[in-house]
């Protein structure tokens, strides 16, 4: 198998050493400016035999039948395949106004084996708090689908028993949030980092007056800000479009032994180590042998299991890592001695262990 390296940086930031700079926008949030999750439980219908027969479906088409006027006789459980018990979920993003529309997720509850060609019946999407913020209904898209045959032979593509309705939930209450609240706003780092927190906060002050923004943290630094909306907005408008040179970051290996997969980061170094690789194969061969009784014998057939083992061990090879090598100079010495991924877990490791590694090696 065979290593795939993934080298984090751009090549022209790995041989300059400049950190390219980035916007705020890109490397901050506002706090307390954010996604709400709503969630909400109904009814799909129009599945083509494909719905479910649990209990709680039943009692679920009984209560809408009820709200739409139609009374079933007691006793009756409305069993169909055609509908099917769902869950509802979405993500309601700031500032979502009322008539606003947001995509939705439906996921079936029941055994359900496709809510392919289903439309989802009006359904009050609620948040944390109770409280009815959207209102979902429409046609699903599945990308799913399966097949299945008399013998019991089936096969599936994906997943049948969820789907998406893009556009699928109307928007009927505005969620609050902290922008237009008090004299300032923090902005909170997505990769908490002193040394970015630092240029960030400077930034603003050579561009909007001194003051204006200080550091409460590694991932925080809070800004003084009008209090007019009016003047709030075009105000963050700027800062999100300064540009910050982010401080490295830290030295780090993380290694995917499942697929091989390695990534290192710009900063890795390898103190003064010597290496040596090597591999062994076992080969074990089975060869029975029969032994035939001769002809009218009173004898019985014999088969006698012979093996076979083969050991052979490839030629140990060795590398040095000078002080201060690089990250081209690592990856070129494990593929030069043709490391499997779980050899080069091996050499990582061994490296972390005798402090020859200057960097957190993580495994997944």
């Amino acid at each position: 198998m065979n290593i795939k390296w993934i080298l984090v940086s751009a090549l022209l930031a790995i041989s300059s050493g400049v950190q390219a700079a980035e916007r705020i926008k890109d490397m901050a949030s506002i706090a307390g400016v954010r996604n709400n999750q709503l969630v909400g439980y109904g009814l799909v219908v129009g599945l083509s035999g494909t719905g479910d027969r649990t209990r709680f479906t039943g009692q679920s088409l009984r209560s809408f039948l009820g709200e739409m006027g139609v009374s079933l006789p007691p006793g009756i459980d409305p069993k169909s395949r055609n509908i099917a018990a769902v869950s509802i979920h979405a993500d309601l993003p700031p500032f979502a106004s009322p008539g606003q529309t947001i995509d939705i997720t439906v996921s079936s509850l029941g055994d359900a084996n496709s809510l392919r060609g289903g439309s989802l019946l009006m359904t009050p999407l609620r948040g944390i708090d109770g409280q009815i913020y959207a209102v979902a209904q429409g046609n699903l898209v599945v990308g799913g689908f399966g097949a299945e045959a008399r013998d019991g032979s089936r096969i599936t593509v994906n997943v049948p028993s969820a789907g998406r309705i893009p556009n699928g939930a109307t928007v009927e209450r505005t969620v609050n949030n902290a922008f237009n609240v008090g004299d300032t706003i923090t902005l909170n780092l997505h990769q908490p980092d002193f040394t970015t927190a630092s240029r960030l906060a400077e930034a603003i002050n050579q561009n909007l007056g001194t003051g204006t923004a200080r550091t409460i943290d590694a991932g925080s630094v809070t800004v003084f800000a009008p209090r007019d909306p009016n003047q709030r907005v075009p105000f963050l408008s700027m800062i999100e479009n300064l540009e910050v040179s982010p401080g490295e970051a830290a030295a780090r290996v993380v290694v995917n032994s499942r697929s091989g997969t390695v990534v290192i980061g710009q900063n890795v170094r390898v103190s003064p180590a010597a290496v040596t690789h090597g591999s062994l194969s076992v080969t074990i061969a089975a060869s029975p042998e029969v032994s035939q009784p001769g002809a009218f014998s009173p004898g019985e057939t014999v088969i006698t299991p012979n093996y076979d083992i083969e050991i052979t061990e490839e030629a140990s090879r060795m590398f040095v890592f000078n002080p201060g090598v690089t990250l081209d100079e690592i990856v070129r010495a494990v593929n030069q001695v043709g490391a499997a991924p779980g050899d080069l877990v091996a050499i990582l490791e061994a490296l972390k262990q005798v402090g020859a590694l200057r960097a957190d090696l993580v495994i997944i």
